[in-house]
């Protein structure tokens, strides 16, 4: 009985390795400079890493990337295989990570119990406060600001483009859909929204692209979300250029060619490479 069970214990960690485990990301050779700082704002001290190409011209763009639940701007930066700051390098834009309140953005949805949404958490003003503060300090253009998010990250992109289009000039969600109306506490600011690109996976375990309950086998849920095609009309509804890609076959990631995410969250399709994709439909929102 004792090596009966000892054997299902080593088999159950097995199985949680693999679905569970995924390596970091080579980091690559990156020519500029990585710091970490703070902002008080809102009676918060909120920090943030923040990317800066050597010899950023003067009214650069900056794309602010946002993480996922229960994550961190540090997350990101692997979540995304630096995708962002390679991309930085050679187009001359700065890249900042903001960390969200104890690992979560408060998004759109009303559902969730996280510190965040139960708390109301102003991260629309955090956001615009970050993007000001760094128009000052390192000199980018406050009209060239962009906001990228993976999955909660998404959601909380959703909400800049909402409430807060005229300080956006563009923004990508990326395994997250708008929530259904009876899980939607955003106040839509005016009646356009700056350009949105949405990149959802087909096969993704958590944000179903056909919509329906935000769930991972039961755990952390978040309510009702949109279709993939219905949040992108909703978008469109409100004059905004509108992308969506659908990932086929592509899990709850950031499609890339430098990491995989763990398995439990579908698979991660090398192509298209999400970070090249996000920047080119920037770059033709400018």
């Amino acid at each position: 009985m004792i090596l009966c069970l000892a054997g299902l214990g080593a088999l159950g960690a097995a199985l949680l390795f693999y679905f569970v485990y995924a390596p970091p990301p080579q980091q690559p050779h990156l020519g500029g400079r990585l710091t970490r700082a703070s902002l008080a704002v809102g009676g918060l001290t909120r920090s943030y890493l923040l990317y800066v190409p050597k010899g950023l011209p003067k009214g650069a763009a900056l794309v602010m990337a946002l993480h996922g639940s229960d994550g961190s701007g540090a997350r990101m930066r692997l979540e995304t295989g630096y995708g962002f700051e390679r991309l930085a390098d050679a187009h001359g834009f700065a890249v900042v990570y903001p960390d969200g309140y104890e690992g979560y953005w408060n998004g759109c949805n009303i559902v969730g119990d996280y510190a965040a949404n139960a708390r109301n958490i102003d991260d629309v003003g955090f956001l615009e406060a970050l993007g000001d503060k760094l128009a000052r300090e390192i000199g980018v253009d406050r009209g060239k600001v962009f906001a990228v998010g993976l999955s909660r990250g998404g959601h909380m992109a959703y909400r800049l483009a909402l409430e807060a289009p005229e300080r956006f000039r563009a923004v990508a969600a990326v395994a997250a859909s708008l929530p259904a109306p009876e899980n939607f506490k955003c106040k839509p600011r005016g009646r356009s929204a700056p350009p949105v690109m949405i990149m959802n996976g087909t096969d993704d375990p958590l944000n179903p692209f056909d919509g329906g309950e935000v769930t991972l086998f039961g755990f952390l849920k978040r309510g009702t979300v949109l279709s993939s095609r219905a949040t992108a009309q909703y978008f469109a509804r409100a004059h905004g250029k509108v992308e969506l890609v659908a990932i086929h076959g592509g899990g709850h990631v950031m499609p890339q060619p430098y990491w995989r995410a763990p398995r439990i969250l579908g698979p991660t399709p090398a192509a298209p490479d999400g970070p090249a994709a996000i920047w080119d439909f920037f770059a033709r929102s400018m």
